[in-house]
């Protein structure tokens, strides 16, 4: 609830006595949890936050084959952003108003999280279903991919449903851009092995 105020007056055109009335609760009250406005605003974006990686985690629950674990957690990022367009606004609004904040909520729970998709890949790398790139590398790349389409999607408007978004995008990262023809004239024509770990013979 205190997201939604938050989205649709912004920080500083937002009253606690606002976010009270709606939650049906004394101002006394959010004070009680939330010393202050800043305070209840973060709480706010870390619940966001939280609740993203909540619907990740439970989309791929049940997945065993690391590669739909990746298709699994791309749509139910889309997903999320798609339904809660609020979350979008106060990751806008954290970084616009509290430039003295350490670090983003979103890049604290990515940055905690992202050890476990490094190991999928690694293990996809072992069994020879990937590339033998760093898994560093993939797992910005996609993570870029999908904060990016976040963002245009909110700013831009979504062109394309999420569901269609997420192929578009697995498509690209799985398979890419050229034929297999083209990618090994490009390779010889730069002196890069076709592997691409980009280390020239």
């Amino acid at each position: 609830m205190a997201a939604r105020v938050f989205a649709e007056r912004g920080f500083p055109g937002t009253d606690v006595q606002e976010v009270a009335d709606e939650l049906g609760v004394g101002k006394g009250t959010i004070y009680r949890y939330f010393p202050t406005k800043r305070e209840l605003f973060l709480a706010a974006v870390d619940r966001g936050v939280r609740r993203l990686r909540a619907q990740v985690d439970a989309s791929v629950i049940d997945v065993d084959d690391p590669l739909e674990r990746i298709v699994q957690a791309v749509r139910a990022y889309l997903a999320f952003f798609d339904a809660n367009a609020a979350c979008v606004e106060l990751l806008i609004q954290e970084r616009a108003e509290f430039k003295d904040h350490k670090k983003p909520a979103y890049f604290e729970h990515r940055d905690a999280n992202i050890g476990r998709w490094e190991d999928l890949m690694r293990g996809l790398v072992e069994d020879r279903r990937m590339r033998d790139v760093p898994v560093q590398r993939v797992v910005d790349v996609i993570g870029d991919l999908l904060y990016g389409t976040m963002f245009t999607n909110h700013f831009a408007g979504r062109r394309r449903s999420f569901e269609q978004q997420a192929e578009d995008i697995l498509d690209v990262v799985f398979r890419g851009i050229l034929t297999d023809r083209e990618w090994k004239k490009r390779a010889a024509a730069i002196g890069k092995p076709r592997d691409g770990k980009g280390v020239t013979r």
